[in-house]
């Protein structure tokens, strides 16, 4: 199966793989152009309607409009130094990157913009 990984990079000190995202047929078919399956990561990565990156519930929501069976989360979640409560990640933001296909794209304010990848690393 086909995936796009989603590094944050926008705000953290160095770059972090948070997730894969992986392709359903739909969004993979010829029909579709690579920044048609980039916005699918990019939605399925956001937190609009709950977490992306938490489960179907969570807290007071019992239906978590942001989770996709499609989206494996890559790193543990944080925990809040006041609560000791686990926290979502951030949504996807501008600065941070994708790489579908073996090529790396950076978000921008309004779409993605191809990146060159040095020494075949991603991060």
């Amino acid at each position: 199966m086909k995936k796009v990984t989603v590094i944050h990079a926008a705000f953290e000190e160095t770059p972090v793989i948070v997730a894969e995202v992986n392709l359903p047929w739909e969004v993979i078919s010829e029909a579709n152009t690579v920044n048609q399956v980039l916005e699918y990561a990019y939605r399925w990565t956001n937190n609009i309607q709950g977490s992306w990156s938490m489960k179907t519930e969570f807290g007071n929501f019992k239906d978590n409009g942001d989770y996709n069976e499609d989206v494996e989360v890559m790193v543990d979640l944080p925990v809040s130094r006041n609560t000791a409560q686990v926290m979502g990640l951030r949504s996807t933001s501008m600065g941070d990157f994708m790489v579908f296909d073996g090529i790396k794209y950076k978000v921008g304010m309004a779409g993605f913009k191809k990146v060159e990848i040095k020494e075949g690393k991603y991060l």
